[in-house]
């Protein structure tokens, strides 16, 4: 049951690239923001520790 439900979120997942791969770069895009942020954040957050 779990790997029919991983092949369907793939299947899903390329059908979305190739359908709409603008919208899919933004995803990735507004993605890898966060985690930048995140990671900015985190590193504001133990330098006031520190500091």
């Amino acid at each position: 049951m779990n790997q029919k439900v991983r092949y369907v979120a793939i299947a899903f997942v390329i059908f979305y690239l190739i359908s709409q791969p603008r919208a899919a770069a933004d995803v990735v895009n507004n993605a890898f923001s966060a985690i930048g942020d995140a990671g900015n954040q985190l590193g504001l957050f133990v330098s006031s520790i520190g500091g």
